[in-house]
């Protein structure tokens, strides 16, 4: 019997969350249309229901809140007050309460300790301002009192609907999609096997077990799709709320609510759209009387638009406000010390907005609980490319913002193209596929050209950038582009061609997780097992992209990029210049850096002996570098306030540098060399007319952190500065030697 009382609640809860969410777009679409009876009787109706339940279970705390709240909307029904904001209001803070106490009763069986006699007694006192109005023919009020589940308004719902449908657990579905999978592998093999043999019997045989298995793929896939309008249905109440607490007029348009997307990827973007409509009601649309002073409409508009297309879902969030100022985002680029003049000249409006996506960005004045923190953009950024998918920007001053996203509809099953290189196979997503293009001998010499040391490939009368797969992993692949293959790919609205040594068939791949210690790793995006039974690993295209130095605006380092090749001193140098007491000019590679970053000096802490600072969920352990190149200098160890501080990294480890100011970054060749002897650095050399020290990165992370650095990594780390040595003095062997010993 017990069991039965449990399921029964259960069954509570989901009925009662479904009714909420209804409740809470409802009750917004009725602020707007304060007329219309049909949708107030909804709104009846539902709250009716949670009531009439909540009591036949016994909860009592809920069957009081909700018996206040239906006897306010029994008067709105009856005519006996008018509909105001401060009413919708007291009937949402009432529903946000059932919220809560379900919450109890999910979680302990129990409605917990709140009673919310405060706003029982608000919705009681509310409910007897109203004059009593008789209703002769016995409506209204003795249906409010009602206990049953059913609703004599509207008679009551049909019994089909009901039969025709039936509760499915998430795990259910969830573990038949991987028993799909797995079947979708042994396809591919019996295809595979099938493809090698002359056999009737099995040809028809495998025929067969193609076309059900990919009815059954197909079938299972329904089951876990859902409209987009789960996560839509909860916006309205959202951009309600805020118009209300920042004094503003709002009005939400919806369109493509029933645009179906697979469960998992509903729960991947619905926070990257909150934050996208937060943001949009506090930056993007104006206030009443801005917009009216610009000659717009006191009330702003916000659409927010689904669609299929290509194979993907697009998801556009546009709103009427004042737009992005291309030349404002250029300005605190510059004050923040991501672009350097010259670069802020040559960016395109379009590549200015990009910056909004840059770890820490932000351009608001004040700092509010909505937004204005430089956190969010970014999120969103990662967030949906973590899925697959991609975000693109644009605006018009004085006109509006809109962001689209672009993303998969399912991450379970895809279509792949399988590649090989080095004698490895592996298998590049369709959705990043544009093109294939044979390079044939002799025809690509015309074609391959080099622009600024990057290869490109004349398509069509454009310049195309490439990249060499063997060379990103480290394969030995064919060198000669003028017979090979090249994938064209784009990311982040970006193309590029990636040149590999052969080209296979596409199929469809079932998508599995990399395990904790491939992670980290930019390059790929998981792995599959292919027809003939072995492991190909799916590459990640934007991280492909990244480490070829052909998306570097616009994303940021990756964690690998310490092991990344440096440059001999006969090449150009990308180089971050920073200042550290009497050190006037210290140089990095920028390849190796991950962020610049500022922190109060009161934010600092010691653990361990060492000075560390709460970063990004982790600690993050500083070297102050005064204290490393002239420890005995007076107050060596004692940063300025703010701290200034260049984070590297090296896969999963972090390290913070504080200098005393960054300078810079500068591009060019070292000459007249010369071998440190000092530790904390490899070496100095002039760079752009000037005598620069070059940082030991090597012991400086060693020196922050000595036991958490294994002695491989420690060792991959000194390989490549060992190559900064060797441009540094070709001649100095004993400055590698000694890196070595330590």
């Amino acid at each position: 019997m017990q069991e039965q009382d449990q399921e029964l609640i259960r069954e509570f809860l989901v009925e009662s969350y479904e009714n909420l969410a209804r409740l809470d777009q409802e009750l917004v679409e009725l602020e707007q249309r304060p007329n219309d009876a049909e949708l107030l009787a909804s709104v009846f109706r539902t709250m009716h229901t949670i009531k009439g339940t909540c009591g036949f279970l016994g909860f009592s705390t809920l069957e009081q809140i909700s018996h206040q709240a239906e006897s306010l909307l029994s008067q709105l029904r009856e005519g006996q007050r008018e509909l105001s904001a401060g009413l919708v209001s007291l009937i949402l803070e009432t529903v946000d309460a059932t919220r809560r106490v379900l919450g109890s009763i999910e979680s302990s069986g129990g409605e917990g300790p709140e009673r919310f006699e405060e706003l029982i007694e608000r919705l009681r006192r509310t409910a007897q301002s109203a004059p009593a109005v008789e209703d002769p023919e016995g409506h209204g009020r003795s249906e409010a009192g009602g206990g049953g589940r059913g609703s004599a308004e509207g008679g009551e719902r049909p019994a089909p609907a009901t039969e025709s449908n039936i509760r499915v657990g998430v795990g259910l579905l969830d573990k038949l999609m991987d028993l799909v999978g797995e079947l979708v592998l042994a396809r591919n093999q019996i295809l595979e096997f099938n493809g090698r043999r002359e056999d009737a019997v099995l040809h028809a045989a495998s025929q067969r077990l193609n076309r059900i298995t990919t009815e059954l793929q197909e079938g299972v896939m329904k089951t876990r799709m859902q409209p987009i309008g789960v996560v839509w249905n909860k916006l309205p109440r959202l951009v309600r709320d805020m118009a209300v607490a920042l004094g503003k007029q709002i009005r939400l348009e919806m369109e493509g609510e029933e645009t179906e997307l697979d469960r998992t990827i509903i729960e991947a973007i619905q926070d990257p759209l909150v934050h996208l409509v937060r943001n949009a009601c506090d930056h993007g649309i104006e206030t009443p009387e801005a917009r009216v002073g610009t000659g717009k409409p006191a009330q702003g508009r916000l659409t927010l638009r689904a669609y299929h297309e290509g194979g993907q879902v697009n998801i556009e969030i546009g709103d009427d406000g004042a737009g992005i100022d291309a030349a404002r985002i250029r300005q605190t680029a510059l004050a923040k010390g991501l672009l350097r003049p010259e670069q802020a000249g040559r960016l395109t409006d379009r590549e200015a907005l990009s910056l909004v996506f840059r770890l820490g960005f932000s351009t608001a004045r004040t700092v509010t609980n909505v937004s204005g923190r430089g956190v969010g953009m970014d999120v969103v950024k990662s967030h949906i490319e973590r899925i697959g998918g991609t975000v693109d920007l644009s605006s018009r001053l004085g006109e509006g913002t809109t962001v689209k996203l672009k993303i998969p509809l399912t991450l379970a099953i895809i279509p792949g193209l399988v590649v090989s290189c080095g004698g490895e196979r592996f298998v590049i997503p369709q959705a990043s596929l544009l093109e294939l293009i044979r390079l044939e001998r002799g025809a690509s010499e015309k074609r391959i050209e080099h622009v600024h040391g990057t290869p490109v490939y004349r398509r069509r009368g454009s310049l195309l950038p490439i990249a060499y797969l063997n060379r990103l992993l480290g394969l030995a692949g064919e060198e000669d582009a003028q017979a090979a293959n090249l994938v064209v790919l784009q990311a982040e609205s970006r193309q590029f061609g990636l040149v590999v040594d052969g080209i296979h068939d596409t199929q469809e791949i079932v998508v599995k997780p990399l395990g904790k210690l491939w992670k980290g790793l930019p390059l790929y995006a998981g792995a599959t097992i292919l027809g003939d039974g072995r492991v190909a690993l799916i590459l990640d295209v934007p991280g492909i992209g990244q480490r070829a130095g052909l998306l570097a605006e616009a994303r940021e380092p990756s964690g690998a990029a310490v092991e990344t090749h440096t440059p001999p001193a006969t090449e150009q140098q990308s180089l971050l210049l920073f200042r550290a007491g009497s050190f006037g000019r210290v140089a990095a590679p920028l390849a190796q850096v991950a962020r610049l970053e500022e922190f109060p000096r009161a934010s600092l802490e010691r653990a361990d002996g060492r000075l560390v600072v709460q970063y990004r969920h982790s600690i993050l352990p500083l070297v102050t570098l005064r204290s490393v190149l002239e420890p005995e200098a007076p107050g060596a160890g004692q940063p300025a306030d703010p701290v200034r501080v260049v984070v590297f990294q090296d896969g999963g480890r972090s390290v913070g540098l504080v200098v005393d100011q960054i300078l810079d970054a500068a591009t060019g060749e070292a000459v007249a060399l010369q071998k440190a002897g000092r530790r904390g650095l490899l070496g100095s050399a002039v760079v752009g007319g000037r005598v620069t020290d070059f940082l030991d990165l090597a012991q400086v992370m060693w020196l922050a952190a000595p036991h958490e650095i294994p002695v491989g990594d420690r060792r991959a780390m000194q390989n490549s500065l060992e190559r900064l040595a060797g441009a540094l003095d070709p001649a100095e062997t004993a400055l590698a030697g000694a890196a070595k010993e330590r």
